[in-house]
């Protein structure tokens, strides 16, 4: 049972927690008997929810932030953990730092969206900091420290991808791939590079590739695991693992570097002289960027190998989903957000091969019987 009095001036909630605890609540002073009883009422179904905290032990946003994180760190990898970590320390802290939780609603929410807009983060950005609020949230509804996570009624920001920006995504020429092949030296890493190329693997998955992973049969690479920060992970998601189609070029030199290689425990086909895994960034400062110099290339990064690849088959004109498929990315849309603006949107051959299917057996009659129309109009 929950009344409200007056007392020296004050408007003052009495009421049972859901521990059947005693509690009051006093209102500022000013506070009218309406406003009491709205504050009742949120008091009243917080208790009901048995959500309902005193003001003093209800958490920062801060506070709930860094639970939220250790709670992460169980079951995401080292890498991801570490991007989650900077993400909300650099975004989302600075901005909500210590508001109480509870304080966290609908209005900050959108000023937290216009105030990174106003500093120029991008949409992808921006989008980024409200998943890992909305993360938070639902943790605090969990927790009981707050009733329903208000980041849900959020309009999430609409806009291009980063990679939009030409500047974000440099690709080679098939002239300029053809350079980066003759200026590499070694077998091991000519034939690493072609395979980045020509498959548009991710890094950690050309590391983590095992001779046991390539079909031979149906010319294929078999994507099982990447490796990353020391560690052999399984690919990120269930459309990471994916067969990856091999022209017969490609395939040659693979058989060639299997015959040249020297064995290795791990069966990886590209190791260092231990047999271990490469070093990503040794595989750049040492070889990929040495390489890019001596065939008098622009710097680019390796990931770009693999927007290039993608560049390659929309220029080929395949459909979307294919190249999704051989991405590997979780969804078309994903495709179509990053490579979408590569794609041609004038294609006259489609619109000529429509007009025939339509058009080709009847069109003799159409052009007949235009000249009737014409000669009874006379």
């Amino acid at each position: 049972m929950a009344c409200i009095k007056k007392r020296r001036g004050r408007w003052v909630i009495d009421f049972y927690d859901q521990h059947g605890k005693r509690r009051w609540s006093t209102l500022k002073e000013g506070a009218t008997k309406t406003e009491a009883n709205k504050v009742m009422q949120d008091i009243l179904k917080q208790v009901d929810h048995g959500s309902y905290l005193p003001d003093k032990k209800i958490p920062s946003f801060e506070k709930v932030a860094e639970q939220w994180l250790k709670n992460k760190k169980i079951s995401l990898r080292e890498h991801t953990f570490d991007a989650y970590e900077c993400h909300v320390r650099r975004n989302l802290q600075p901005f909500f730092g210590t508001t109480k939780i509870t304080w966290i609603n609908y209005p900050s929410i959108t000023k937290f969206i216009s105030y990174e807009t106003e500093r120029g983060a991008s949409i992808p950005h921006i989008k980024k900091s409200l998943i890992m609020l909305n993360g938070i949230m639902k943790y605090a509804v969990r927790q009981r420290y707050i009733d329903y996570n208000p980041v849900q009624d959020v309009e999430k920001p609409k806009g291009h991808s980063r990679y939009n920006e030409s500047d974000e995504m440099d690709i080679f020429r098939p002239d300029e791939i053809r350079q980066l092949f003759d200026n590499t030296e070694g077998l091991k890493y000519k034939t690493l590079f072609m395979v980045a190329v020509m498959s548009g693997a991710r890094q950690g998955e050309i590391l983590g590739l095992k001779w046991a992973d390539i079909d031979w049969y149906n010319s294929q690479l078999i994507i099982k695991r990447t490796f990353q920060h020391g560690r052999f992970y399984e690919p990120k998601s269930e459309t990471s693992k994916r067969k990856i189609d091999i022209g017969p070029t490609v395939m040659t030199q693979l058989k060639k570097w299997k015959l040249a290689s020297k064995p290795n425990d791990l069966d990886l086909v590209f190791s260092n002289e231990e047999g271990m895994p490469i070093d990503k960034n040794n595989l750049v400062k040492r070889y990929y960027e040495p390489a890019l110099r001596r065939a008098g290339l622009r710097r680019i990064r390796f990931h770009d190998l693999r927007h290039t690849f993608a560049s390659l088959l929309i220029d080929q004109g395949e459909h979307p989903k294919y190249i999704q498929n051989q991405l590997g990315h979780s969804s078309i849309n994903v495709t179509m957000d990053v490579y979408g603006h590569l794609m041609n949107t004038v294609n006259q051959e489609s619109a000529k091969r429509l007009d025939s299917v339509i058009f080709k057996n009847n069109g003799s009659n159409l052009v007949a019987n235009e000249e009737k129309a014409k000669v009874i109009n006379l």
